[in-house]
C-alpha cells in the first residue's frame, strides 16, 4: 500500500441511513487517482420511548475508529471530509455540549406537519420561496414541530447543526454550516443561497442559531489535540466537503457533457439533472421537484423516490424468517419472479416505515386489483419492476423540465451493482443507461477535497478524473 502512497491523499467519510464507511483516495505511481475502502460500519434508527434517533455519539466513536485504522495502515491524509444524508440535525449549549440525540426524519412527529404549517406561510409561497420539494420530514416541518412541541435540546440550544456539520465539530471544535445539507432544509433561497427570514420565524428558529455558511471546500478546521493524538493522524484538516451525500454523489457522475440526467441509487433514489439556475415554475411545484444545491454553486434539481428502501425492510423481515438472501441470491430471485407484473408505487406514504414491508406491499397489490407476491422471489420482481416505472415517470417530467435534451441516465451509488434493475430501467425509460461508480459519494467527497488542496480545477475535471477509474 504505502509504495503506492504519494504526496497527497483524502479520507472521505460518508454516512448513510444503514452504514458509513471511510474511503481512502490517492494518485498512484502513474498518478491517478485511486480508492481504497478504510472502514464500513453499521448506523440504525433508535428507537426510544416511541421516537426515532440517530446515535451521533456512536456515529463518532465510529468515525474516530477508521481514523484510527487509517492511521495504523501507514495514511497520512491531506485532510477529512463527511458527507451524510440530509435535512436531520442536532443541537449544542451555548458552553458547546451537544444536546441530546437528533431526530431521525422517519419518525412519524411530522406527520401533517406541513397541512399545519401552510396555516402560516401558504404551501405555494413556500415553495416559490425554496423550490424544495415538499416531504413532510424536511427541516422546516422538524423545526416547526420541535418548536411547538417544546423539544428541550431545541428550547435550550445556542446553535444547530447538520448532522455532517455536527460531526466535524465534534472533531475539529469548529461550527460551520455548510451550504449543500442546509439547501435540504427547505429554508434557504435558492437564488441568494441564504436563510429565508420569514421562512425562520415560521420555523420558530433564530438566525443565530445556525454558524456560518460556507460552501464546499472549505476547510472546518483541524482535529482537536486529544484526537490528533489518539488516532495518530495529528492535526489533519478537516474540510467541508458538498456535505449532503447526494451533492458529493453527483459531483462524481462520470459525465462529458451537460446533457446527463442522474439516479442515485441507494436506500433512496433520486433521479435528477444538474442545472446553473433553479427551476422554480408551477409545472415543478405540481411534480414536486427540489431544487438543492450542488458543488460551485449548482443546482440539483431532482426528485426524491423512495429506492431500495423497499427491498432493504423485506430484507430484514426475511432474515428474522431465517432467510438470509445475499444479493446475488435477490437478482436471481427477480428473474425467477419474472412473470409477476403487478407494481405499486414506491413513493406511497404507507410504504415509508410500515411494521411490515411485505404485507403492505402485498396489501397494495390487491388493492389493485391484482395478485399479492406468492413468494419472495414475486416480491423482489414487485420492487425491482415497481422501481424501474417510477423512475420512467419521474424521468419523462424531467425531459419535459429541463433546459436541455437529456441523452443519458448516469446511475450511481450501491444500486449500480443490481445489473438487472439498470437494464430494466433502460429498457422502460428508453434512454442509455450508464452504471458507476458505486462510490460515487466518497468519490465525490474526496474530489472536493482534491480541489481544496489546490489537485483538481472543477467539477468537470472530477468527472474526468472519474471516467477513467
Amino acid at each position: 500500500m504505502n509504495s503506492q502512497l504519494s504526496k497527497a491523499c483524502f479520507l472521505a467519510v460518508d454516512l448513510g441511513a444503514t452504514s458509513g464507511r471511510e474511503v481512502i483516495c490517492f494518485r498512484d505511481a502513474e498518478g491517478k487517482f485511486r480508492f481504497e475502502e478504510i472502514h464500513r460500519f453499521p448506523n440504525a434508527i433508535l428507537n426510544v420511548g416511541g421516537g426515532y434517533y440517530w446515535d451521533i455519539f456512536a456515529l463518532y466513536a465510529s468515525v474516530v475508529e477508521g481514523l484510527r485504522k487509517c492511521a495504523a495502515a501507514g495514511w497520512r491524509p491531506e485532510s477529512i471530509g463527511i458527507d451524510t444524508w440530509g435535512v436531520d440535525f442536532g443541537f449544542a449549549g451555548e458552553d458547546g455540549t451537544i444536546l441530546g440525540l437528533p431526530r431521525a426524519y422517519r419518525d412519524s412527529y411530522t406527520d401533517g406537519a406541513p397541512e399545519d404549517l401552510y396555516a402560516v406561510i401558504p404551501k405555494e409561497d413556500l415553495y416559490a420561496r425554496t423550490g424544495i420539494q415538499i416531504l413532510p420530514f424536511n427541516s422546516i416541518f422538524q423545526m416547526f414541530r420541535q418548536t411547538g412541541s417544546g423539544f428541550s435540546p431545541m428550547k435550550h440550544a445556542s446553535k444547530l447543526l447538520f448532522i455532517p456539520d455536527l460531526l466535524g465539530y465534534m472533531l475539529t471544535g469548529e461550527m460551520v454550516c455548510e451550504y449543500t445539507v442546509a439547501s435540504t432544509s427547505q429554508l434557504l433561497n435558492p437564488v441568494t443561497r441564504d436563510f429565508d427570514d420569514v421562512l425562520l420565524a415560521a420555523a420558530g428558529v433564530s438566525r443565530d442559531m445556525f454558524p456560518k455558511m460556507v460552501m464546499p471546500g472549505t476547510v472546518v478546521g483541524e482535529l482537536t489535540d486529544s484526537l490528533a493524538d489518539y488516532t495518530g493522524l495529528g492535526k489533519t484538516k478537516v474540510v467541508a466537503v458538498a456535505g449532503h451525500d447526494t451533492a458529493s454523489a453527483v459531483a462524481a457522475v462520470p459525465a462529458m457533457t451537460k446533457n446527463f440526467a442522474y439516479l442515485s441509487s441507494g436506500t433512496w433514489s433520486l433521479m435528477g439533472i444538474e442545472t446553473e439556475k433553479p427551476v422554480i415554475c408551477r409545472e415543478a411545484f405540481d411534480m414536486n421537484f427540489t431544487n438543492e444545491g450542488g458543488v460551485e454553486g449548482s443546482v440539483r434539481f431532482l426528485k426524491n423516490i423512495t429506492g431500495m428502501w423497499l427491498l432493504e425492510q423485506s430484507r430484514k423481515e426475511w432474515k428474522k424468517q431465517g432467510k438470509d438472501y445475499s444479493y446475488p441470491e435477490i437478482v436471481e430471485m427477480a428473474r425467477k419472479g419474472a412473470s409477476f407484473t403487478v407494481t405499486v408505487n414506491p413513493d406511497d406514504p404507507r410504504l415509508a416505515n410500515p411494521s411490515s414491508m411485505t404485507s403492505m406491499i402485498s396489501e397494495m397489490c390487491l388493492e389493485k386489483g391484482g395478485k399479492a407476491p406468492a413468494d419472495d422471489s414475486e416480491m423482489v420482481a414487485c420492487i425491482f419492476r415497481s422501481l424501474a416505472f417510477r423512475y420512467k415517470e419521474v424521468l419523462d417530467s424531467l425531459r419535459n423540465l429541463a433546459p436541455f435534451d437529456i441523452d443519458r441516465l448516469y446511475i450511481v451509488g450501491g444500486g449500480v451493482r443490481n445489473e438487472l434493475l439498470n437494464r430494466m430501467t433502460e429498457e422502460v425509460t428508453g434512454v442509455k443507461v450508464v452504471a458507476g461508480p458505486a462510490e460515487a459519494t466518497a468519490i465525490g467527497n474526496c474530489m472536493v477535497q482534491a480541489q481544496a488542496a489546490g489537485l483538481v480545477a472543477d467539477r468537470w475535471e472530477y468527472r474526468r478524473i472519474v471516467a477513467e477509474l
